[in-house]
């Protein structure tokens, strides 16, 4: 009997021992798996290179900074393009200013054409149709015959010169009063003239067009010596009338209205024939000064 129970007891332990082995054997699978997955999941972390790492994520980096570098290229690019666009527009802007300026070349209309002080020149025209008011001729010698416009002068500029032929006289000199007032057409006929004759380049040197003449303001007399009343040349102030004429006109209210050596100021080459009247105050201070009328009232070309 005891064998018997003992035999029994040695088949319940092995039972046992198999029951347990069982048991172990199909949970260590589930433990393996979990460690896999656990180590699947931690793996990447541990076991990965930090240069790799950096190499993985460089082609991002990458395409981040050459997605920057692109907006900035494009920002540049739209920039540049900006101010081409601004640089052109200013050119076109200053272009079509200077167009504009040189579709207006014109000489501006003076708004005081009856003023003793009006500076006609080339950049200054007296308004369409205007004619001087109170012309008349002075008492002096006249190389025009009687009845023509070219005696004439506004009244201011006619007593005036009736003085300074009479002051002439007095120290011996003979003066001639060559030509005055001339209307828009008769300058147009003189500068066309002097064009057909002399070329352009040389009329304008001499010759004004018509609206921007001294001559239409009736205060300007071209005046010459007596005895050389045909010309009126640079070689005027040579002769005793000339040279008288430069040192007192200026008593009497007038200027050599282009003076030699002041061309680019005036626009017209020296002529010592061309008396300007101004009146005595004003053509004195232009005369101590050795100015022109620009100069004196500052108004340059």
């Amino acid at each position: 009997m005891k064998k018997l129970m003992y035999g029994w007891g040695i088949i319940f332990i092995a039972g046992l021992l198999l029951i347990g082995c069982e048991e172990n054997y199909f949970v260590s699978p589930q433990e393996d798996k979990s460690n896999v997955e656990n180590n699947d999941k931690e793996v990447p972390d541990k076991i990965l290179d930090p240069e790799q790492k950096e190499e993985d994520d460089s082609p991002k980096e990458k395409d981040s900074e050459q997605e920057n570098d692109q907006n900035n290229t494009d920002n540049n690019q739209s920039e540049n393009d900006s101010g081409e666009e601004n640089n052109q527009e200013n050119q076109d802007s200053n272009g079509q200013q200077k167009e504009q300026n040189q579709q207006t070349d014109e000489p501006i209309v003076v708004d005081n054409p009856t003023s003793l002080q009006v500076i006609v020149n080339k950049q200054r025209s007296v308004p369409a149709g205007f004619q001087p008011p109170n012309l008349v001729e002075a008492n002096v010698s006249y190389y025009a015959e009687e009845g023509s416009p070219k005696r004439l002068l506004r009244k201011e500029a006619a007593d005036a010169l009736e003085k300074l032929f009479n002051a002439a006289k007095k120290d011996g000199l003979d003066l001639v009063a060559v030509s005055g007032y001339r209307s828009f057409e008769r300058q147009k006929q003189i500068y066309e003239n002097n064009v057909a004759h002399y070329g352009q380049e040389h009329a304008d040197r001499f010759s004004a067009k018509p609206g921007t003449s001294e001559h239409q303001t009736g205060l300007a007399m071209d005046v010459a010596s007596a005895a050389l009343t045909a010309v009126l040349e640079q070689s005027f102030i040579q002769t005793d009338e000339g040279q008288w004429l430069a040192d007192h006109a200026h008593e009497h209210g007038f200027i050599i209205r282009y003076p030699e050596g002041k061309e680019e100021i005036t626009g017209y080459s020296y002529e010592p024939w061309h008396l300007r009247y101004v009146g005595e105050n004003i053509a004195g201070d232009i005369y101590q000064d050795q100015q022109t009328l620009e100069e004196f009232f500052g108004l340059y070309p």
